[in-house]
């Protein structure tokens, strides 16, 4: 028999590494996993930012980074600037640097809101090359005789059932995150 749980376990981490894209995207207020997946160049290599620095949404507006080794500073500083997608403007007093999260205008909330809605594309996409794998996997099983007509049928039937299941968990993420980004 065909066991479709493998695919479901790829399913629910692709839903997983959507929800993780969304905690990343702006909503006017200050969240320390805005600067996950930040690179710092750091020691001659490039290193995430997590790892050469302690940051904290010290208030609703203002991210602190604080630097293990103070040396990195100006490296923090110029990885933030650098980032376009953030918009972000950092200042530093030689310890600690200061993100301030400026309030978002409509028309860039609405940006934000569009490459969101890619980040969902990305998502669908993912969940249907999974799901192309599966049946192909079926079919390959029923070629070979492992499987028989009916089995490939009720295959493809859950399959496409956790695609549509899936595929609402990320619907409803995306409803919820463009009614925070939205709201003032």
């Amino acid at each position: 028999m065909f066991d479709t749980k493998q695919y479901d376990d790829r399913f629910a981490a692709a839903v997983t590494h959507f929800q993780e894209e969304l905690k990343k995207v702006r909503t006017g207020r200050a969240h320390p996993s805005m600067l996950d997946g930040l690179t710092v160049e750091a020691y001659g290599q490039p290193m995430p930012l997590n790892q050469v620095a302690n940051v904290v949404a010290a208030e609703a507006q203002l991210i602190t980074v604080t630097p293990f080794d103070p040396s990195n500073l100006q490296a923090i500083v110029s990885a933030i600037r650098a980032d376009q997608t953030l918009g972000l403007n950092p200042s530093d007093d030689g310890r600690v640097v200061r993100v301030p999260i400026p309030p978002l205008t409509e028309e860039r909330r609405k940006q934000i809101v569009k490459q969101t809605s890619e980040k969902v594309e990305d998502a669908k996409v993912a969940l249907r090359n999974i799901r192309q794998d599966a049946l192909k996997e079926a079919k390959r099983l029923k070629d070979a005789k492992e499987l028989s007509e009916d089995d490939q049928k009720r295959v493809e039937k859950a399959i496409d059932d956790s695609v549509a299941t899936f595929g609402a968990q990320v619907d409803a993420a995306f409803k919820d995150k463009e009614k925070e980004i939205l709201t003032i």
